[in-house]
């Protein structure tokens, strides 16, 4: 799945973890890298309200942190270790919004390349 788009998303988290290193709120590496994509012309939204259909009834209240380009969806963590559910949160994001691809990038990782999870359907 790599391609220039993720690759330069990755990119920009990289620059955002050289300098702020692990341990910090994933709020606090979401709003450096909100930063570093405005800084790199990288377009973006983030905290996209996402619908969940039940039983065709809606569900309000689920997150995407980060769609970029409107082609990825880009999930953010900041822990010590990635848990299973991660990875399985972040391909329902996929299938609910008919996307491909989308990143799953833990800062919490001390060294960041570590910590990068490619997802594609």
């Amino acid at each position: 799945m790599r391609d220039d788009l993720t690759e330069r998303i990755i990119g920009a988290a990289i620059e955002v973890h050289r300098l702020l290193g692990p341990g910090l709120l994933e709020s606090i590496y979401e709003k450096a890298l909100c930063l570093e994509f405005d800084l790199r012309g990288i377009n973006y939204e983030c905290q996209i309200e996402m619908d969940v259909i039940y039983k065709g009834n809606v569900i309000k209240g689920q997150r995407i942190d980060l769609l970029v380009e409107n082609e990825v969806i880009v999930e953010l963590k900041a822990l010590s270790k990635l848990p299973n559910v991660a990875m399985a949160q972040t391909l329902s994001y996929l299938k609910a919004t008919g996307l491909k691809r989308a990143l799953l990038i833990n800062f919490g990782e001390r060294r960041l390349v570590d910590g990068v999870k490619r997802i594609s359907l």
